[in-house]
């Protein structure tokens, strides 16, 4: 039975699709990992309650169980009858979590998914960057920022942190650097040096993390005197340490997320079939750029679009730069492909919190009035999946497209504005109405709009 308040993998899909377009595989490992993950937690939390309660109880004397008091159990009680277990310990094993990898081009949606689940998760939910990661004792961050931050999202309580869920984005900018100076004479501190760092904590182990600063709640010694002593020297009002918490990783779920540039042609050159004759299909060589282009042997049937990533397996990612014990420990790969043009005009229109609304909330601040026709919006879409960058391309061609109108409409005597296919093409620039032309603005987009059916 499903306890209650517990939010279900169709109910974090459906709120996701709010935001997210399209992915759907990957939200539906997100959303289940995220589940489990709730489940695990209340499994396991309450296994040791159990465990601790049943300890107590036979650590009692056969006296003691009669009247329910304890003994002090100073020293050791030489009757003491040691009491055969009523019930089992563990009646449910003790539940592993299963970490995620998600795997897509830039733009696909990777970091809004976790921004997003983040807003309707009860537990504590971290968003940190691996390149800023270093190992410990050079320039950067340590690894252990992730717990603090995830603590931090907790409120500083360790309890709730240990069951949070960290997200590291840009996981990919930590594989082990190949090539150019040796092993011996270099030192790979950002990036087999991080993986190594992250081993433990991935696995489960006792983080301890500085926390909030004490020196508000705790006064200095000798506040209310004024006067310094005369040996002292150089001595400064006494700051208390920051406060320490050890937090255990082992309820901890890690999602780590990344573009993994390089890494289809490194599943293509696995795939490849190599043969002999004259029309024979060779196989790529490792640092020929032509044939990282290559189409696999194998058409998967689920689709006409074939994205190469959703057949990644561990070696792929261990030839691409991570150590064998990293992978291991990720039983849950998710890959994004890049988004279609259907798919940028859902993101352009039909998402909350879209660009076409928050450009139309921007001009209205200024009193104005925009609109795009439908041809206009098709021909945004095929400019933004040419340029590439998914839906952080749309944003790119918006800004260019609409600089003249928000230069020259906020203080003008500009109301409405229109951007139909051939602004879009740069054919001719915006079109402009006064606010006494409103009607002769929304006649000129319903002709366009009728046009485009016709």
């Amino acid at each position: 039975m499903r306890p209650s308040g517990l939010t279900t993998p169709r109910q974090l899909v459906r709120y996701l699709n709010q935001f997210v377009i399209g992915q759907e595989r990957a939200k539906k490992i997100l959303s289940v990992a995220i589940f489990n993950h709730y489940n695990r937690v209340r499994a396991n939390f309450s296994d040791v309650e159990e465990q601790a309660d049943t300890q107590s109880w036979h650590e009692m004397g056969p006296q003691d169980a009669v009247t329910g008091v304890t003994t002090a159990q100073i020293h050791p009680h030489p009757q003491r009858v040691q009491q055969l277990p009523w019930q089992p310990f563990r009646p449910y094993p003790m539940f592993e979590k299963s970490n995620v990898l998600v795997i897509g081009p830039t733009g696909s949606g990777k970091t809004l998914l976790a921004r997003t689940l983040a807003r309707v998760l009860d537990v504590p939910f971290s968003i940190s960057d691996a390149t800023s990661f270093t190992q410990a004792g050079y320039v950067g961050e340590d690894v252990d920022m992730a717990i603090q931050r995830l603590l931090q999202a907790a409120d500083w309580d360790p309890i709730r942190a240990s069951m949070g869920i960290v997200y590291i984005d840009e996981i990919d900018k930590i594989a082990r650097k190949s090539g150019g100076v040796g092993t011996e004479g270099s030192r790979d501190v950002g990036g087999e040096g991080v993986q190594q760092a992250l081993l433990r904590m991935m696995e489960g182990s006792v983080v301890t993390v500085q926390g909030r600063s004490s020196g508000l709640d705790v006064p200095p010694t000798g506040a209310g005197d004024t006067r310094s002593r005369s040996g002292a020297r150089g001595q400064s009002p006494a700051s208390p340490r920051p406060e320490t918490y050890s937090i255990d990783t082992s309820n901890v779920l890690f999602i780590f997320s990344g573009a993994f540039v390089g890494l289809d042609a490194v599943v293509k050159r696995r795939m490849a079939k190599g043969s002999i004759g004259f029309t024979a299909t060779l196989t790529p060589k490792e640092d020929d750029p032509e044939s990282a282009g290559s189409v696999p042997f194998f058409t998967s049937n689920r689709g006409t679009s074939h994205n190469v990533l959703d057949m990644v397996e561990p070696t792929d990612l261990v030839k691409y730069g991570f150590i064998p014990e990293f992978v291991s420990r990720l039983p849950s790969i998710a890959t994004l492909p890049p988004l279609t043009v259907p798919d940028l005009h859902r993101v352009l229109t039909e998402v909350r919190g879209s660009l076409v609304s928050q450009y139309t909330a921007l001009f209205s601040y200024s009193g104005v009035e925009i609109k795009f026709t439908s041809a206009a919006l098709e021909q945004i879409c095929r400019k933004a999946s040419e340029r590439g960058g998914g839906a952080r391309g749309l944003r790119g061609i918006m800004e260019k497209l609409l600089l003249e109108p928000m230069y020259e409409a906020p203080g003008s005597s500009v109301r409405y504005v229109l951007i139909d296919e051939d602004v879009v093409l740069e054919k001719k620039p915006a079109v402009y109405w006064s606010r006494s032309e409103g009607t002769a603005f929304r006649a000129a987009w319903m002709n366009e709009e009728r046009g485009k059916q016709v």
